[in-house]
């Protein structure tokens, strides 16, 4: 397995990179956009291919990179389902797992840093962004953050791991990389409380400054969504009521870009064929299933995922592999949904 920690020393952020293998497909957590550069060059030298790019909560201390990483390497970008960033590919719940080639992590809802705080278990080791921090907890006091949420996350969630589990953070600003739950129940000053009331009162009393940039940052990470707007100009989106309007039309064929399990969790459209984001790029050269199938029937392909960030991205990819007869439904199945299309279940 490739697993790299990297560090934005301005923000104290950690960033984490991982791979099952060189020349694989790879997923980054919690990435800082001024270090975008780095991240290309790691994938070069690496030789990986960056396919989901998440974050583990709405940052107010950094300005994410998911945007700049999806505009780099066309990545799926991934927050939680309470996200209030305006467009993200992907959104997870608890219980959910984010998988890549050869690596799977289980989501674990986490709140109380932040309302949409999540941590990702794989094996042996967990991601707790800003929730658990190595001989420390996230602050609470801001972005709908609560101390009670914080402690029922962590000690009847993140503490209920195996003692041995290691523990990666988003934060550190004393120079520790990496801890284990073990550690953590007995050393770190802010879980040795004997209730949830003496949490919520240790918490209250912390009186910290906001960061720096905060009045900047939750702002622009909130607008990171790819604009779907160019693409409506050049008449190549639907809006979903059209896209239902179309429903069954024999010159349109719909594609579903979304993964199996957000096809089981939200539901498919009818007569949609499947093909998974990441495979289209393959799917629409020649001798492609996608690039063979519209050759064939002269149907209009037209790309649906979940909020329409994947299938502006595969507008986008038809065009440079030179089919121009596609669009995509805007807003996705979340638009579709809201506008009344028929939706069915396996």
């Amino acid at each position: 397995m490739i697993f790299r920690q990297l560090f934005d020393s301005v923000s104290g952020t950690y960033s984490y990179l991982l791979a099952s293998r060189h020349g694989g497909e790879a997923m980054i957590l919690d990435p800082v956009l001024e270090k975008a550069d780095r991240y290309c060059q790691l994938l070069r030298e690496l030789d990986l291919k960056l396919v989901k790019a998440v974050d583990t909560h709405l940052h107010a201390d950094h300005v994410t990179c998911l945007g700049e990483l999806r505009d780099r390497t066309h990545c799926i970008t991934i927050m939680g389902e309470q996200s209030k960033a305006d467009v993200v590919s992907m959104r997870v719940s608890d219980g959910d797992k984010v998988t890549i080639e050869g690596l799977t992590l289980d989501v674990m809802y986490t709140p109380g840093h932040t309302d949409d705080s999540y941590s990702f278990l794989m094996g042996d080791r967990v991601f707790t962004g800003d929730t658990l921090l190595i001989r420390g907890t996230g602050r609470t006091d801001f972005q709908n953050g609560s101390s009670r949420a914080q402690y029922d996350s962590i000690f009847n969630r993140l503490l209920k791991l195996p003692d041995e589990t290691l523990v990666f953070p988003a934060h550190d600003y004393k120079g520790d990389t990496v801890s284990t739950i073990g550690e953590e129940k007995r050393y770190n000053p802010r879980l040795q409380v004997k209730s949830v009331d003496e949490y919520v009162e240790l918490m209250a009393n912390l009186k910290l400054p906001n960061p720096k940039m905060m009045d900047v940052v939750v702002p622009a990470n909130m607008h990171v969504g790819l604009h779907q707007d160019e693409l409506a100009r050049e008449g190549l989106s639907l809006t979903a009521r059209d896209a239902i309007a179309s429903l069954g039309r024999p010159e349109i064929l719909l594609v579903d870009l979304r993964e199996t399990g957000e096809r089981s969790k939200h539901g498919m459209l009818p007569g949609a064929l499947h093909a998974p984001y990441g495979g289209v790029a393959e799917s629409l050269k020649p001798g492609g299933m996608l690039r063979e199938v519209a050759a064939a029937t002269g149907r209009r392909i037209v790309f649906f995922c979940a909020f329409g960030e994947r299938s502006a991205m595969a507008v986008k990819a038809a065009k440079q592999a030179g089919l121009a007869s596609t669009a995509h439904i805007e807003g996705g199945m979340d638009a579709w949904k809201k506008a009344g299309g028929p939706v069915q279940h396996a």
